[in-house]
């Protein structure tokens, strides 16, 4: 069974945005570079601390979440 893949180009984007780089914002995260771009290639899942975690750094909206995390490719 194939895992579900997302689309994570607007979290990419927001990151460019405000950090300018991944490794930027990696270092701001409680992960690391490698981790980071890992789970922004789909090759592991961001938990929820993750995902909250990144939301307020982004300036995330709790109600956008879904949009910048969960946007499966179809």
């Amino acid at each position: 069974m194939k895992s579900i893949q997302y689309d994570y180009s607007k979290l990419l984007g927001r990151i460019k945005e405000m950090y300018s780089t991944q490794e930027a914002f990696a270092r701001k995260m409680p992960i690391g570079y490698v981790s980071l771009n890992q789970r922004l290639n789909n090759k592991l899942e961001f938990n929820s601390s993750e995902i909250l975690i990144a939301a307020d750094l982004l300036d995330i909206q709790k109600e956008e979440i879904p949009l910048y995390f969960f946007n499966e490719i179809a």
